[in-house]
Protein backbone atom coordinates (compact mmCIF):
# COMPACT_ATOMS: atom_id res chain seq x y z
CA UNK A 1 0.00 0.00 0.00
CA UNK A 2 3.00 2.32 0.18
CA UNK A 3 3.01 2.75 -3.03
CA UNK A 4 0.09 4.28 -3.45
CA UNK A 5 0.97 7.42 -1.74
CA UNK A 6 1.48 10.59 -3.92
CA UNK A 7 2.91 13.92 -2.93
CA UNK A 8 0.19 16.01 -0.81
CA UNK A 9 1.44 17.96 1.51
CA UNK A 10 -2.21 18.16 3.35
CA UNK A 11 -1.44 14.67 4.61
CA UNK A 12 0.22 15.31 7.92
CA UNK A 13 0.76 11.65 9.06
CA UNK A 14 -0.65 8.55 7.15
CA UNK A 15 0.71 5.07 7.47
CA UNK A 16 2.05 4.10 11.07
CA UNK A 17 -0.78 6.06 12.52
CA UNK A 18 -4.26 4.71 13.92
CA UNK A 19 -5.90 7.23 11.65
CA UNK A 20 -4.59 9.46 8.61
CA UNK A 21 -4.06 13.15 10.04
CA UNK A 22 -4.60 15.61 6.78
CA UNK A 23 -4.53 19.29 7.87
CA UNK A 24 -7.98 21.14 6.41
CA UNK A 25 -8.88 25.17 6.74
CA UNK A 26 -6.31 25.06 9.88
CA UNK A 27 -7.72 21.96 11.58
CA UNK A 28 -6.60 18.26 11.71
CA UNK A 29 -9.06 15.74 9.94
CA UNK A 30 -8.69 12.22 11.19
CA UNK A 31 -9.62 9.75 8.60
CA UNK A 32 -9.88 5.73 8.99
CA UNK A 33 -11.07 2.64 8.45
CA UNK A 34 -11.05 -0.57 9.87
CA UNK A 35 -12.89 -4.29 8.76
CA UNK A 36 -14.09 -7.29 11.07
CA UNK A 37 -12.78 -10.80 10.45
CA UNK A 38 -15.55 -13.36 8.60
CA UNK A 39 -15.18 -15.74 11.27
CA UNK A 40 -15.83 -13.48 13.76
CA UNK A 41 -19.27 -12.30 11.93
CA UNK A 42 -19.59 -16.15 11.87
CA UNK A 43 -19.88 -16.49 15.39
CA UNK A 44 -21.54 -13.94 16.45
CA UNK A 45 -22.88 -11.50 13.90
CA UNK A 46 -24.28 -8.74 16.78
CA UNK A 47 -21.00 -8.55 18.37
CA UNK A 48 -19.32 -8.45 15.19
CA UNK A 49 -21.50 -5.42 14.23
CA UNK A 50 -20.49 -3.55 17.59
CA UNK A 51 -17.21 -4.23 17.39
CA UNK A 52 -16.87 -2.84 13.92
CA UNK A 53 -17.83 0.48 15.14
CA UNK A 54 -16.09 0.09 18.93
CA UNK A 55 -12.38 -0.27 17.01
CA UNK A 56 -13.15 2.78 13.94
CA UNK A 57 -14.33 4.88 17.62
CA UNK A 58 -11.04 3.84 19.41
CA UNK A 59 -8.72 4.74 16.14
CA UNK A 60 -9.89 8.33 16.34
CA UNK A 61 -9.68 8.66 20.20
CA UNK A 62 -6.33 7.16 19.80
CA UNK A 63 -5.42 10.42 18.18
CA UNK A 64 -7.09 13.24 20.62
CA UNK A 65 -9.73 13.19 18.16
CA UNK A 66 -13.54 13.77 18.16
CA UNK A 67 -15.24 11.14 16.23
CA UNK A 68 -17.71 12.83 13.91
CA UNK A 69 -19.84 9.80 11.88
CA UNK A 70 -19.10 6.43 9.87
CA UNK A 71 -20.01 4.92 6.88
CA UNK A 72 -20.38 1.07 6.06
CA UNK A 73 -19.95 -1.04 3.10
CA UNK A 74 -21.33 -4.44 4.22
CA UNK A 75 -20.81 -7.83 2.14
CA UNK A 76 -22.75 -10.49 2.60
CA UNK A 77 -24.29 -13.95 1.75
CA UNK A 78 -28.18 -14.53 1.58
CA UNK A 79 -28.19 -15.19 5.23
CA UNK A 80 -30.78 -12.71 6.01
CA UNK A 81 -30.30 -13.41 9.94
CA UNK A 82 -26.69 -12.05 9.68
CA UNK A 83 -27.40 -9.12 8.01
CA UNK A 84 -30.18 -8.14 10.88
CA UNK A 85 -27.92 -8.83 13.53
CA UNK A 86 -24.70 -7.09 12.22
CA UNK A 87 -27.01 -4.05 11.96
CA UNK A 88 -28.45 -4.03 15.04
CA UNK A 89 -24.78 -4.44 16.34
CA UNK A 90 -23.70 -1.00 14.78
CA UNK A 91 -26.82 0.55 15.37
CA UNK A 92 -26.50 -0.19 19.30
CA UNK A 93 -23.15 1.30 19.25
CA UNK A 94 -23.33 4.02 16.96
CA UNK A 95 -26.36 5.50 19.58
CA UNK A 96 -24.44 4.32 22.80
CA UNK A 97 -21.13 6.24 21.71
CA UNK A 98 -23.27 9.36 19.80
CA UNK A 99 -21.12 8.75 16.57
CA UNK A 100 -23.60 8.50 13.37
CA UNK A 101 -23.58 6.17 10.19
CA UNK A 102 -24.40 8.35 8.05
CA UNK A 103 -24.28 6.16 4.68
CA UNK A 104 -22.88 3.01 3.11
CA UNK A 105 -22.87 0.77 0.60
CA UNK A 106 -24.41 -2.96 -0.05
CA UNK A 107 -22.65 -5.94 -1.74
CA UNK A 108 -25.44 -8.64 -1.71
CA UNK A 109 -25.56 -12.44 -2.79
CA UNK A 110 -21.34 -12.50 -1.20
CA UNK A 111 -19.92 -15.35 -1.03
CA UNK A 112 -18.78 -14.14 2.04
CA UNK A 113 -20.12 -11.76 5.02
CA UNK A 114 -17.53 -9.18 5.72
CA UNK A 115 -17.89 -5.31 7.29
CA UNK A 116 -16.15 -2.99 7.16
CA UNK A 117 -16.41 0.70 8.65
CA UNK A 118 -14.80 4.25 7.95
CA UNK A 119 -14.61 6.96 10.18
CA UNK A 120 -14.36 10.68 9.75
CA UNK A 121 -13.14 12.71 13.26
CA UNK A 122 -11.39 15.79 13.95
CA UNK A 123 -8.66 17.27 16.13
CA UNK A 124 -6.81 20.68 16.72
CA UNK A 125 -3.70 20.84 14.59
CA UNK A 126 -1.36 21.08 17.76
CA UNK A 127 -3.52 18.69 20.37
CA UNK A 128 -2.80 15.23 17.64
CA UNK A 129 -1.53 12.15 19.89
CA UNK A 130 0.81 10.74 17.04
CA UNK A 131 2.49 7.27 17.20
CA UNK A 132 5.63 8.13 16.53
CA UNK A 133 6.78 10.53 19.30
CA UNK A 134 7.79 8.27 22.21
CA UNK A 135 10.96 9.82 23.51
CA UNK A 136 13.53 8.05 25.57
CA UNK A 137 13.07 8.12 29.35
CA UNK A 138 8.73 8.29 28.67
CA UNK A 139 7.37 6.01 30.93
CA UNK A 140 4.61 3.21 29.30
CA UNK A 141 1.32 3.85 30.79
CA UNK A 142 -1.09 1.24 29.88
CA UNK A 143 -5.06 2.36 30.19
CA UNK A 144 -7.78 -0.43 30.37
CA UNK A 145 -11.15 -0.38 31.63
CA UNK A 146 -10.77 -3.91 33.67
CA UNK A 147 -14.46 -4.28 34.75
CA UNK A 148 -16.30 -6.38 32.26
CA UNK A 149 -16.04 -10.06 30.74
CA UNK A 150 -14.63 -12.31 28.43
CA UNK A 151 -16.84 -12.39 25.47
CA UNK A 152 -18.78 -15.61 25.50
CA UNK A 153 -18.12 -15.83 21.74
CA UNK A 154 -14.07 -15.16 21.29
CA UNK A 155 -11.60 -15.62 24.15
CA UNK A 156 -9.77 -12.95 23.38
CA UNK A 157 -12.12 -10.70 23.42
CA UNK A 158 -12.75 -8.14 27.00
CA UNK A 159 -16.26 -6.61 26.84
CA UNK A 160 -16.40 -3.99 28.98
CA UNK A 161 -18.61 -1.79 26.94
CA UNK A 162 -21.55 -3.01 26.44
CA UNK A 163 -22.80 -3.03 29.69
CA UNK A 164 -21.78 0.49 30.50
CA UNK A 165 -24.16 3.52 30.09
CA UNK A 166 -23.38 6.36 27.03
CA UNK A 167 -22.56 8.45 29.72
CA UNK A 168 -19.65 6.23 30.92
CA UNK A 169 -18.01 5.19 27.42
CA UNK A 170 -18.52 8.73 25.93
CA UNK A 171 -16.35 10.04 28.99
CA UNK A 172 -13.51 7.27 28.44
CA UNK A 173 -13.61 8.11 24.95
CA UNK A 174 -13.58 12.09 25.24
CA UNK A 175 -10.65 11.68 27.78
CA UNK A 176 -8.25 10.81 25.17
CA UNK A 177 -9.37 14.44 23.56
CA UNK A 178 -8.37 16.08 26.83
CA UNK A 179 -5.22 14.71 27.05
CA UNK A 180 -4.05 16.01 23.64
CA UNK A 181 -5.47 19.26 24.06
CA UNK A 182 -3.33 19.21 27.66
CA UNK A 183 -0.31 17.56 25.78
CA UNK A 184 0.22 14.98 28.87
CA UNK A 185 1.39 12.33 26.25
CA UNK A 186 4.08 11.89 23.84
CA UNK A 187 2.55 9.35 21.64
CA UNK A 188 -0.07 7.00 21.87
CA UNK A 189 -2.18 3.66 20.34
CA UNK A 190 -5.67 1.93 21.19
CA UNK A 191 -4.85 -1.44 22.18
CA UNK A 192 -6.07 -3.58 19.06
CA UNK A 193 -5.73 -7.03 17.72
CA UNK A 194 -1.98 -7.62 18.33
CA UNK A 195 -2.99 -6.98 22.02
CA UNK A 196 -1.06 -5.09 24.49
CA UNK A 197 2.40 -6.19 23.41
CA UNK A 198 2.15 -6.37 20.03
CA UNK A 199 0.71 -2.71 20.18
CA UNK A 200 3.49 -1.06 22.30
CA UNK A 201 5.47 -2.89 19.37
CA UNK A 202 4.25 -0.69 16.83
CA UNK A 203 4.15 2.47 19.00
CA UNK A 204 7.79 1.41 19.27
CA UNK A 205 8.89 0.74 15.75
CA UNK A 206 7.30 4.25 14.17
CA UNK A 207 8.80 6.05 17.08
CA UNK A 208 12.41 4.51 16.37
CA UNK A 209 12.69 3.62 19.74
CA UNK A 210 12.83 0.27 22.38
CA UNK A 211 11.39 -0.43 26.13
CA UNK A 212 11.69 -2.76 28.66
CA UNK A 213 8.20 -3.41 29.79
CA UNK A 214 7.14 -5.42 33.41
CA UNK A 215 4.34 -7.37 32.33
CA UNK A 216 3.06 -7.67 36.19
CA UNK A 217 2.41 -4.33 36.43
CA UNK A 218 -0.40 -3.96 33.54
CA UNK A 219 -3.60 -3.38 34.79
CA UNK A 220 -6.08 -6.89 35.30
CA UNK A 221 -9.28 -7.83 36.52
CA UNK A 222 -9.86 -10.40 38.81
CA UNK A 223 -8.36 -13.48 36.50
CA UNK A 224 -9.78 -16.38 38.58
CA UNK A 225 -12.79 -15.04 39.12
CA UNK A 226 -13.30 -14.26 35.05
CA UNK A 227 -12.05 -18.41 34.52
CA UNK A 228 -8.86 -16.60 32.62
CA UNK A 229 -5.42 -17.29 32.46
CA UNK A 230 -2.76 -14.39 32.70
CA UNK A 231 -1.26 -15.83 29.47
CA UNK A 232 -5.15 -14.54 27.70
CA UNK A 233 -5.19 -11.64 29.55
CA UNK A 234 -2.42 -9.69 27.53
CA UNK A 235 -3.16 -11.24 24.33
CA UNK A 236 -7.10 -9.50 24.50
CA UNK A 237 -9.07 -7.01 22.64
CA UNK A 238 -9.97 -4.58 25.05
CA UNK A 239 -13.04 -3.30 24.72
CA UNK A 240 -11.77 0.25 25.85
CA UNK A 241 -8.09 -0.20 26.06
CA UNK A 242 -4.75 2.41 25.24
CA UNK A 243 -1.28 2.55 25.53
CA UNK A 244 0.90 6.11 25.78
CA UNK A 245 4.09 7.48 26.66
CA UNK A 246 4.45 9.39 29.04
CA UNK A 247 6.97 11.87 30.56
CA UNK A 248 7.90 11.11 34.20
CA UNK A 249 6.22 14.62 35.49
CA UNK A 250 3.10 13.73 34.16
CA UNK A 251 2.80 10.18 34.88
CA UNK A 252 0.99 10.91 37.83
CA UNK A 253 -1.89 13.28 36.34
CA UNK A 254 -2.61 10.73 33.63
CA UNK A 255 -3.50 7.73 35.76
CA UNK A 256 -5.59 9.82 37.81
CA UNK A 257 -7.80 10.91 34.78
CA UNK A 258 -8.40 7.76 33.70
CA UNK A 259 -9.16 6.56 37.10
CA UNK A 260 -12.12 9.15 37.16
CA UNK A 261 -13.53 7.98 33.76
CA UNK A 262 -13.45 4.39 35.55
CA UNK A 263 -10.10 3.00 33.81
CA UNK A 264 -7.25 1.55 35.88
CA UNK A 265 -4.05 2.95 34.31
CA UNK A 266 -0.54 1.99 35.41
CA UNK A 267 3.26 2.98 34.63
CA UNK A 268 4.28 -0.18 33.36
CA UNK A 269 7.89 0.29 31.51
CA UNK A 270 10.20 2.26 30.55
CA UNK A 271 11.39 3.85 26.62
CA UNK A 272 14.87 3.34 25.45
CA UNK A 273 17.25 3.92 22.32
CA UNK A 274 17.38 0.42 22.31
CA UNK A 275 15.07 -0.26 18.97
CA UNK A 276 14.06 -3.53 20.87
CA UNK A 277 11.13 -4.43 23.15
CA UNK A 278 11.97 -6.50 25.98
CA UNK A 279 9.24 -8.01 28.61
CA UNK A 280 9.79 -9.30 32.29
CA UNK A 281 7.40 -11.11 33.89
CA UNK A 282 8.57 -13.30 37.83
CA UNK A 283 11.97 -12.73 37.09
CA UNK A 284 12.02 -14.16 33.81
CA UNK A 285 12.90 -11.89 30.74
CA UNK A 286 13.10 -12.39 27.08
CA UNK A 287 13.10 -9.96 23.98
CA UNK A 288 9.83 -9.73 21.72
CA UNK A 289 11.25 -7.54 18.77
CA UNK A 290 14.15 -6.28 17.45
CA UNK A 291 13.12 -3.54 14.98
CA UNK A 292 16.63 -3.37 13.85
CA UNK A 293 16.06 -6.06 11.88
CA UNK A 294 12.77 -7.50 12.10
CA UNK A 295 9.72 -5.12 12.52
CA UNK A 296 5.70 -5.47 12.95
CA UNK A 297 5.04 -3.19 10.36
CA UNK A 298 7.91 -3.22 8.12
CA UNK A 299 7.73 0.65 8.48
CA UNK A 300 11.42 3.12 8.07
CA UNK A 301 11.21 5.19 10.85
CA UNK A 302 9.51 8.35 10.34
CA UNK A 303 7.25 6.53 7.34
CA UNK A 304 4.30 7.88 8.81
CA UNK A 305 5.12 11.23 7.51
CA UNK A 306 4.38 12.97 10.92
CA UNK A 307 7.12 15.57 11.75
CA UNK A 308 9.21 14.53 14.71
CA UNK A 309 10.27 16.59 17.88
Amino acid sequence: MKGLVIDAPHVVASFGEDAAVIEHNGEALLLAADGIWSRLMEADPYWAGYCSVLVNIHDIAAMGGKPIAMVDVFSMSKNTEILGLVVKGMHDASAQFGVPIVGGHLHPDAPYSVIDVSILGSARLDSVIYSNRAQTGDRVVAAIDITGRVHPSCALNWDSVTMKSPTVVRAQIALLEEIGKDHLVTSGKDISNPGIIGTIGMLLEVSGKGAEIDLGLIPKPDLAANNMTFEQWVKMYPGMGFVLTVQEKHVKDVIQRFLRVGMCAKAIGTVNDSRKLTICYEGHEAEVFDFIDNGIMHLRYGDNQCPQQ
